[in-house]
């Protein structure tokens, strides 16, 4: 659900962006390139990617990683030389999460205000929705590494994705469930975009397959603002499912303790990318053994985890780091085959450097933009292992990681499971 209507989203995005406006119109940092007349930057200036990924609310554990992605994709394109011959600028913003709407929206005015013309994320969906208009208003390109609703797909022109739609981990999910001989499944799910979108492929996917959905279906969501979930826990245990899915954000750690006070198997849980993540802090040890979830794309290797850490050494683990990198990748390969860093031309060649049309393949910013020096078409095959664009602005094609959790309630790769979009 989105929590905030499109007329009060207008409303405020127009208060905040007179605002942001009237107090400066570029960045004061000596890299920001200067202020013109426009919105979004000329051609010829250096390239502005924006982010708008959650550094507090319900899904600031998955600001970390994204954020690192980010930032090494920009020390990786900086060190081969910039775009066009100029140092790509990064300007850090904070979406928060859908409860916290006017936070995205203050957000989106800065960054406009500060002449981006490509803005990472939202992390969440129902954020993404909730901008996504005034940002492609503005013809500045938004790239989520992390977005899965299907209500994005083809959403917009200037709206892409390196994050496989809830077509692909939902059926992945699915598959998972029916593979380990569930017959009943109960779903926890609340009632968000996100949410809901990825509940419905995992509902179609399981039925398919015989398996009965005690609980869950629409009708059956839960308030994701809401401070206890104990009736909704009791209402999923009162169907006696053989496991339960959870599909949910941070309101996972008040859940699962109210799943096990109840005598519930938590092994016999399944979380999803919005909440697999590291619990040994929060649960005692062995609370979620053998548990599993799914995360959309390719686990990053050894080699990446180690560079995503010399931007931030305190991460713990790499969810959509590798999407996010990807974004910028991508953004910045689309203004050298453009010859432009506006909106507009980024856009018109996002599909061409992920391989819509063929090409070369070539796996750094650096090698690629040797072959598009050449002239010669590219495929970028970055770090998630997602394929082209399609014509919805979505990866044709994916892998979801499946996960298992460990005695001290931290999860672990087992396997890659691909998927078409």
């Amino acid at each position: 659900m989105i929590r905030t209507t499109h007329a009060a989203r207008g409303a405020a995005l127009v208060g905040a962006l007179a605002l942001a406006l009237s107090a400066c119109s570029s960045s004061s940092s000596t890299t920001s390139p200067s202020s013109g007349g426009s919105a979004a930057a000329g051609s010829g200036d250096a390239l502005v990617i924006g982010t708008l990924l959650p550094q507090t609310g319900s899904l600031a554990f998955l600001g970390p990683p994204e954020i690192a992605g980010v930032n090494l994709a920009i020390k990786d394109i900086n060190d081969a030389g910039g775009v066009m011959g100029k140092p790509v600028v990064v300007e850090h913003a904070d979406s928060s999460d859908a409860d916290h709407a006017e936070v995205a929206t203050q957000s989106i005015a800065d960054l406009i205000s500060k002449k981006a013309q490509v803005i990472i994320g939202a992390a969440s969906s129902a954020v993404t929705l909730n901008v996504v208009d005034d940002v492609a208003a503005a013809k500045i390109v938004e790239i989520s590494g992390a977005n899965t609703s299907t209500k994005l797909s083809g959403y917009s022109p200037f709206y892409f994705r390196t994050a496989p739609p809830d077509t692909v981990q939902g059926s992945a999910l699915g598959n998972l469930i029916v593979n380990d001989g569930i017959k009943k499944l109960g779903i926890l799910v609340f009632n968000d975009d996100y949410g809901t979108s990825l509940r419905d492929v995992v509902e179609k996917t399981v039925e398919a397959a015989g398996v009965t959905v005690t609980y869950g279906k629409k009708g059956q969501e839960f308030d994701p603002a809401a401070s206890d979930f104990k009736n909704d826990v009791t209402a999923v245990l009162d169907t006696k499912p053989d496991a339960i899915a959870i599909i949910a954000f941070d309101q996972t750690k008040q859940i699962i303790p109210d799943l096990v006070a109840k005598g519930f198997d938590a092994s016999k849980l399944y979380l999803v990318d919005g909440n697999t993540s590291n619990y040994s802090k929060d649960f005692p040890a062995g609370t979620l053994k053998g548990a599993q979830g799914t995360i959309p794309g390719a686990f990053p290797t050894t080699e990446f985890q180690a560079r995503l850490k010399s931007m931030d050494s305190t991460l713990t683990d790499y969810s959509y780091a590798p999407e996010n990198y990807d974004a910028v990748t991508l953004a910045a390969l689309a203004a050298v085959k453009g010859k432009g860093t506006d909106g507009v031309t980024i856009q018109a060649n996002m599909a061409a450097v992920s391989g819509a049309d063929g090409g070369t393949e070539c796996k750094s910013f650096k090698d690629c933009v040797a072959l598009l020096d050449a002239g010669k078409d590219i495929k970028y095959v970055g770090q998630a292992g997602v394929g082209p664009f399609n014509a919805k602005n979505d990866p044709s094609s994916a892998y979801i990681g499946v996960y298992q959790f460990q005695e001290d309630n931290s999860y672990k790769f087992v396997k890659s499971v691909f998927g078409q979009s």
